[in-house]
């Protein structure tokens, strides 16, 4: 049997909904115990110097119609741009830069996300159904020039030329149109044509200077250019390992691409990796999932220098509600508490399983890094992984709709989070540890969307970037630096701001961890938008290159060095 899902029933699983009910709300009423930075004021808009709009070719703009859901008459946040759909296809001009940007910054940030949550008087549901926008500025002797552009993927395409979803999205599924229509979804379904590939999540360059955007549905890995934001081609993947689905955050450095593929058939994870300039990932090992009807949800994972962490979470994927019309809270998952939650490591050399131990229950979407804990000898003796964790809370996905995101009423119902610290002994003990790392009232409860400085991965580390939270809220509203030694963090904060993913970039020849900047994409209060940048020693802002106009809420990011 092929390693991962060689049947066109994992299609069936693969984007199946959840019978699961959600879970608890953890989000508590009041401040943070501890101060947070003093708030900038919101920059007022202006006009962008030489900004030029670049007109699509022989393709109509595509703007954001009136919004079907997420109407309030409370407080009006409603109306944050975070919330809203992208005003136009592209765009590219000089951003007008206040402060001083670093000379040593040379090259370009691309952030990727979704930007498009409307089609004609269609509204999408949840955060993670808009179609794909990539940001860019590039930076160069203390100038910015901002652009972004829509992913150019087949299920966007189809949308914009009906007017309607066609491919199954996160939480939206085509409308058939009658029996037959019916039956040609399922037929679709089974064959895998019907999954999405709008790749809204990552963004990434490979080791041989390729730029790869991604989501969940290994169809969705698209290859795009960093200068002129064009969709180039599918990634396509030139290896008999198969699969419909993988993780959304493959691991990938100058030399290689790791990546874990779920198999829902025989419930487990095939571990596969890439060389850089290659197309074929090569099978490593399997991990069989040891609880539950299949396997945990894989959003992301950690390696070390010689070990792949492999997690096995109770929120597992679920086939159960497919062919439902409306979601379930969680989606294509469901929480199986009782199954168990387990941590595995696989040595990278050998494709072994060296430890596979159980855990307290978690929720985490994102893993910030792991490392190899040693004697005095140098012998490993366990590994350390931290993660974004939700304090097993499953309702932060279904708090993601778009609705409750745009809704706000001023309750501080943003589910709880730490980073979470996983022990996991190599000496053959069946049980490992997970605990938070610092008290989580440093960074007001809130944690997700996190960075290190790259030179780091895999290696024990001191200091990570995230977004945390100033209460109440209903999403993460600060940036925040955690330093894992000393066991406090630095936080940065505006007043109805919504910041994305603080990407760090170290300045060449640097030594310290923490010496470089922390890099952020802004949705302003007052609409407009900015990137935000961040001296990451101080955690204080040093510059911010505004847009002229304001900018969608975004997912991840990379950096593309200027080639010299």
């Amino acid at each position: 049997m092929n390693p991962t899902m060689s049947s066109s029933l994992c299609t069936f699983a693969a984007l199946a909904g959840s019978a699961g009910r959600p879970g608890r709300r953890a989000g508590q009423k009041g401040g943070n115990k501890r101060a947070v930075a003093q708030p900038l004021a919101a920059g007022a808009v202006t006009e962008a110097p030489a900004a030029v709009v670049v007109a699509p070719p022989a393709r109509p703009v595509v703007t954001a119609p009136r919004r079907r859901e997420g109407r309030t008459g409370g407080s009006g946040t409603d109306q944050l741009v975070a919330w809203k759909s992208i005003r136009q296809e592209r765009w590219e001009g000089a951003l007008q830069v206040e402060g001083e940007l670093p000379l040593w910054l040379d090259g370009t940030y691309l952030r990727n996300g979704p930007g498009l949550w409307d089609l004609g008087d269609y509204g999408f549901r949840h955060l993670f159904d808009g179609y794909a926008t990539l940001v860019r500025v590039s930076f160069r002797d203390g100038h910015a020039v901002g652009a972004h552009r829509q992913i150019e993927s087949e299920a966007y395409k189809a949308a914009r030329e009906h007017g309607k979803v066609c491919y199954r999205e996160f939480s939206e599924v085509p409308k058939p149109e009658g029996f037959m229509s019916l039956v040609g979804q399922i037929a679709k379904l089974f064959s895998g044509s019907s999954l999405t590939d709008n790749s809204n999540t990552g963004v990434v360059r490979l080791g041989d200077g390729r730029v790869l955007c991604l989501t969940e549905t290994v169809k969705g890995s698209i290859v795009v250019n960093p200068d002129t934001l064009d969709t180039v081609s599918k990634f396509e993947y030139e290896d008999k390992l198969g699969g419909l689905i993988h993780s959304a955050h493959p691991i990938v450095n100058d030399n290689e691409f790791w990546t874990l593929i779920p198999d829902l058939i025989r419930p487990g994870y095939v571990v596969a990796k890439m060389e850089a300039g290659s197309n074929e990932r090569k099978f490593v090992g399997r991990v069989d999932c040891r609880g539950g009807p299949a396997p945990g949800w894989v959003h992301s994972f950690p390696v070390t220098d010689n070990y792949v962490v492999v997690p096995e979470m109770p929120l597992r994927y679920c086939a159960a509600n497919l062919l439902r019309a409306e979601p379930t809270p969680l989606y294509k998952f469901q929480w199986h508490p009782e199954s168990g939650s387990y941590m595995h490591v696989m040595c990278k050399a050998s494709g072994k399983v060296v430890a596979s131990v159980e855990v307290p229950p978690f929720v985490t979407f994102h893993y910030i890094n792991a490392y190899e804990e040693k004697d005095e000898e140098g012998r490993v003796t366990a590994i350390i992984a931290d993660c974004c964790e939700h304090n097993a809370d499953t309702s932060i996905l279904d708090n993601l709709r778009l609705h409750n995101l745009r809704s706000f009423t001023g309750e501080d119902v943003l589910t709880d989070a730490r980073v979470g610290r996983f022990r996991i002994p190599l000496d053959g003990s069946p049980i490992g540890e997970l605990e938070a790392a610092l008290d989580p009232e440093e960074h007001g409860r809130g944690m997700d969307m996190c960075s290190i400085n790259p030179a780091y991965v895999g290696k024990e580390y001191r200091y990570a970037y995230a977004c945390g939270a100033q209460r109440p809220c209903n999403f993460p509203n600060t940036l925040t630096k955690i330093d894992l030694v000393e066991k406090t963090a630095k936080n940065w904060y505006e007043e109805g701001a919504v910041p994305s993913e603080p990407y760090f970039v170290p300045r060449p020849g640097a030594v310290d961890e923490d010496d470089g900047v922390a890099i952020s994409m802004v949705s302003a209060k007052d609409g407009s938008g900015y990137a935000l940048v961040l001296d990451a020693k101080t955690f204080q802002e040093v510059a911010r290159a505004k847009f002229p106009y304001g900018l969608p809420y975004g997912l991840h990011c990379c950096w593309v060095p200027r080639d010299k």
